[in-house]
C-alpha cells in the first residue's frame, strides 16, 4: 500500500511547526455497506451523503519526540484502540522516525453510529496536508482518507457528496466528489439516543452481513435504483423524492444486517419509538424522513419551514444546516 501512497504524496516537503484542519461528519443518504477490498476499503457500491456542518473533528498535528493522542482533553494511551488505529493510518503518510502529537476535538460522539471515524480520518489527512504543505487536490485527499475509513472519503468535502465505487484494483478510481452546492433550506436533525460504543463495529458488521446475509444479494440492486434517484432529487431540490428514497435505503441496509448471522442489530427501543414518531408526523402532513447509519441513533431529514413542528416532537433534537461548518 505504501508505494501507492507515495505516488499520491509529493516528495521533498519538510513539516512545519503545526498542521491543523477541520472535517465534518457526514450522513449517507444512499448507504455504503460492504467492501470488495478490505485493505484498500473499496466499496461494493457507490454512495451519496450530506455533511453535518459543525458536527465533526478539529485536528491539530505537532511534531513531537513521541506519539501521543489527546481527544477532547483526554489522553489516550498507546495501547488504546483509537490510538492504534489513528497512528496505524498516520504511519502510511509519514516517515518511519517522525513522531506526532495529535490534539483532536470531536463535536460528535465516537463509535455510536454518528460517523465520528469519517470526520477523524478526513481531518487527519487534511491536517497532514497542511503540516507538509503538499497542496493535495480534493480527489487525492479523498483517496487517502478512504484508507483510514471508507466514509472518510466523503468527509473531505462539505454539502452533498458522491463516492464512486470504482473498478480499478488499486483503488485510484474510488474517490468522492461534490454533487451540488449546499441546499439552503435542507436540514438534518440529530437524535442522539445513545453515546455508548457499538458492540459490533461497522467493519465487522459489514463483513458479517456480506458473508452470511442472503438478503445482501439484493443490496447492489437497491443502490443501483436509489443512488441516481437521490442524486436527481438533490440537483432538482425534490425533497419528497429524496426523503422517501433515503429512508427506504436506510431501512433496507438495516434489514440486510438483521438478516446476518449472528444478527447485527443496532436498534434500541428508543430507535423504534423515534421511527414511529416520524411516521406519525408524516401522517399529519409534516414532510420529515428518517435515516440511520450503523448504530442506534436516528437522523431526521426535513426542510427549514418544518423545523419548529419537528422540534416540538423531538425537543432534544440538534438541527444541522450542512453549510454551517
Amino acid at each position: 500500500m505504501r508505494p501507492l501512497i507515495q505516488t499520491l504524496i509529493p516528495s521533498g516537503h519538510s513539516p512545519s511547526d503545526c498542521g491543523e484542519a477541520y472535517a465534518p461528519a457526514n450522513i449517507a443518504l444512499c448507504k455504503y455497506w460492504g467492501k470488495r477490498d478490505e485493505a484498500l476499503k473499496l466499496p461494493r457500491t457507490g454512495s451519496l451523503s450530506v455533511s453535518l456542518g459543525a458536527f465533526g473533528t478539529h485536528m491539530r498535528l505537532l511534531p513531537a519526540k513521541t506519539d501521543s493522542l489527546c481527544i477532547n482533553g483526554m489522553e489516550f494511551p498507546a495501547d488504546d484502540k483509537a490510538h492504534r488505529r489513528l497512528f496505524g493510518f498516520l504511519d502510511l503518510l509519514r516517515a518511519p522516525d517522525f513522531r506526532l502529537r495529535v490534539e483532536s476535538r470531536n463535536t460528535i460522539p465516537m463509535a455510536a453510529g454518528l460517523a465520528s471515524s469519517a470526520s477523524a480520518f478526513a481531518a487527519a489527512v487534511k491536517a497532514m496536508d497542511a503540516l507538509y504543505d503538499w497542496g493535495l487536490d480534493g480527489r487525492t485527499l479523498s483517496i487517502l482518507a478512504r484508507l483510514g475509513s471508507g466514509s472518510a472519503s466523503r468527509s473531505v468535502y462539505e454539502g452533498f457528496v458522491e463516492w464512486h465505487e470504482g473498478v480499478d484494483p488499486t483503488g485510484m478510481d474510488s474517490f468522492a466528489e461534490p454533487v451540488a452546492p449546499v441546499w439552503p433550506d435542507f436540514r438534518v436533525g440529530i437524535l442522539t439516543l445513545s453515546e455508548a460504543e457499538k458492540a459490533v463495529g461497522s467493519s465487522e458488521g459489514m463483513k458479517r452481513t456480506v458473508e452470511t446475509a442472503t438478503l445482501y444479494r439484493a443490496w447492489p440492486e437497491q443502490v443501483a435504483r436509489d443512488l441516481p434517484e437521490i442524486r436527481r432529487a438533490v440537483l432538482c431540490h425534490d425533497f419528497p423524492a429524496l426523503g422517501r428514497t433515503a429512508e427506504n435505503n436506510a431501512l433496507a441496509m438495516h434489514a440486510t444486517m438483521i438478516a446476518a448471522w449472528p444478527p447485527v442489530l443496532y436498534w434500541r427501543p428508543e430507535t423504534v419509538a423515534a421511527l414511529h414518531a416520524v411516521h406519525q408526523l408524516r401522517a399529519e402532513g409534516v414532510d420529515v424522513y428518517a435515516t440511520m447509519d450503523a448504530g442506534p441513533n436516528v437522523k431526521l431529514l426535513f426542510l427549514a419551514p418544518s423545523e419548529a413542528r419537528i422540534q416540538e416532537i423531538f425537543p432534544h433534537m440538534q438541527t444541522v444546516s450542512p453549510g454551517d461548518g
